[in-house]
């Protein structure tokens, strides 16, 4: 699976205006709405459902990255966002180390392997400090959508 295949492009937020997880989470399930992604009257409810599942185990992974993600009976096709902040938001982080790229995913219930499919490629990229370094000074939605993009075309990215 390639970011080009659950990546809502329009919804990306290159600065993010919140400045705590819980603000962030709303702001990009909010952008997902916003594009049309999560169903009509749905947002609350997955804003609500993602904050529960953050706070029975963060998804800060480290190195100034959090992956935030839920599967919902709301949403039909796997969809992420991704939000990016300058000034670092506390996340929990296992490095205890601000957060500054966010890539929040949210999957149908009822495909796992979907869900595996994008986490392992969120993942896989997360890993390399070089696609990190790039993400981070992605100025703007596009440039960010053209790094997932060259991502998906260049494994070592």
């Amino acid at each position: 699976m390639k970011f080009v295949d659950f990546i809502c492009f329009e919804a990306i937020i290159p600065e993010l205006e919140a400045r705590d997880r819980d603000g962030v989470i709303t702001e990009l399930v909010s952008a997902l709405e916003k594009c049309g992604r999560l169903g009509k009257g749905n947002c609350e409810e997955i804003i609500k459902a993602v904050i529960k599942r953050e706070k029975e185990a963060s998804t800060g992974m480290g190195k100034g990255v959090a992956v935030p993600h839920v599967k919902h009976k709301a949403v039909k096709d796997i969809v992420a966002v991704v939000g990016q902040t300058s000034a670092g938001i506390d996340f929990s982080a296992l490095d205890k180390q601000p957060v500054y790229s966010v890539i929040l995913l949210i999957s149908p219930v009822d495909d796992p392997d979907k869900h595996l499919q994008a986490m392992e490629n969120v993942f896989k990229h997360l890993q390399k400090e070089k696609f990190r370094k790039f993400l981070r000074q992605s100025p703007n939605a596009e440039q960010i959508e053209d790094l997932l993009r060259e991502a998906d075309e260049n494994p070592f990215l």
